[in-house]
């Protein structure tokens, strides 16, 4: 691997990926928060636009709130989208192998791009949780006078779940007003309830997404586990995603090729002989099979964003592992992770993705294709003149031995 980064060439093409991942991920951002808004907030009665989560977002936080979690996607999509095309180049250079020109089947793209598009998903996870909850947080108005005596009157068992949550005290009121007229040992009934982490909110209910927000507050409260919760549903998707996608691209990059193979002549014998296709190509053909991918896989994305915001503390969760509790809905939903109160919602927001999955593929890859360019040719410009110099150099030492023994030396080691 050493050798591998030492290699200015796979360094050069190292940093196009790097840089192209970050320029379509920040290009293409406030689709994505308005894409995870739409679906986080719809309900078989409600359906929100585009319109109404842009108004709110910027009533709220400004046009700084579509950029909210911007930096944690970024990080998640440089290794995710690394680990996606690495994969799937691997598997293909296996179906390859003897073969005598370079080409790969649409199936096995198929095949390919589903186990990779699986493996991004368990990578990508924690971040998209992260980043999902931010983009919540700032659409989102919690009105709280925290005060001394309202931090105060929190348990330290709660303090300790989620440091910095201020109880809500006219909530905790309420419950201990309705609990007043059952009979009961404790005569102090609100300091018994404090002692009790599902009373942190005051109401029995879990707290709020945008409440839970810091990963070590999902951490604390949740468990390491919870960074990867709907990991079902984003397992499918990813697969099916990543399947679509490269196989269409194959699909469309094949065409290409006969296409232009047709006005050649002599005609080809192999694919090798047609020549590489033009970036401009290669880019739009890529960023359609991104809007198509979205688009089939767009019902998992809206279960796997909705389960991500619902927060569920460790001792619920330990309670349904003793309870051997079972999941809702039929085997299908079951199996890929879809809870049954989504089944009218999980096409809410498909445009937005389709947009944003579209665009972004057309920008990574072709500001990818344009940057490894720039970086390859000035890095075979460079190796040009230092082989040119030591060329030189080793001329100049044959006829001064005397004088140059050192640089001699030198360039013998090399």
């Amino acid at each position: 691997m050493d050798e591998l980064l030492k290699n200015p060439i796979f360094a050069s093409h190292v940093f196009a990926a790097a840089g192209a991942v970050t320029v379509g991920t920040a290009l293409t951002y406030p689709l994505d928060t308005i894409k995870s808004l739409i679906q986080v907030g719809a309900s078989s009665r409600k359906q929100l636009t585009a319109t109404q989560v842009l108004g709110r977002t910027q009533s709220l936080s400004g046009y700084s709130g579509l950029y909210s979690g911007l930096s944690w996607l970024t990080l998640g999509r440089i290794t995710s989208l690394g680990a996606r095309f690495g994969v799937y180049e691997i598997l293909t250079a296996f179906c390859k192998d003897g073969r005598m020109d370079n080409y790969v089947y649409v199936s096995e793209a198929l095949l390919a791009g589903m186990a990779s598009g699986a493996l991004e998903s368990c990578i990508n996870s924690p971040f998209e949780m992260i980043k999902l909850r931010k983009q919540v947080a700032a659409a989102v108005h919690v009105a709280r006078n925290i005060t001394p005596e309202a931090k105060s009157a929190l348990a330290s068992l709660n303090s300790k779940l989620l440091p910095g949550y201020v109880l809500d005290k006219a909530a905790l009121d309420r419950t201990v007003n309705l609990l007043s007229v059952l009979s009961s040992k404790s005569h102090n009934i609100l300091d018994g309830l404090k002692n009790y982490p599902w009373m942190m909110t005051g109401s029995g209910k879990p707290p709020a997404a945008t409440d839970v927000r810091r990963p070590l507050d999902v951490i604390r409260l949740e468990g390491w586990g919870a960074l990867w919760r709907g990991l079902r549903a984003g397992l499918v998707r990813d697969s099916v995603f990543g399947g679509i996608f490269f196989g269409s691209w194959q699909l469309l990059h094949l065409a290409m090729l006969n296409w232009k193979a047709v006005g050649m002549d002599p005609p080809p014998k192999t694919i090798d002989e047609i020549g590489p296709l033009s970036p401009s190509a290669v880019s739009m053909a890529a960023g359609f099979s991104g809007a198509v991918a979205a688009a089939a896989s767009h019902g998992f994305d809206t279960s796997r964003t909705r389960s991500q915001c619902v927060v569920l503390p460790k001792y619920v969760a330990m309670e349904r592992r003793f309870l051997k509790w079972r999941r809702p809905g039929n085997w299908f939903e079951r199996s890929t992770g879809i809870h049954p109160t989504d089944r009218n919602v999980l096409f809410r927001g498909i445009s937005a993705r389709m947009a944003r999955s579209g665009l972004a593929s057309f920008i990574i890859v072709g500001s990818y294709f344009l940057a490894a360019e720039h970086l390859t040719t000035r890095t075979e410009r460079n190796w040009i003149s230092e082989l040119s110099a030591m060329a030189s150099l080793r001329g100049l030492a044959k006829r001064n031995v005397g004088v140059y023994d050192a640089p001699l030396e030198f360039v013998r080691k090399l």
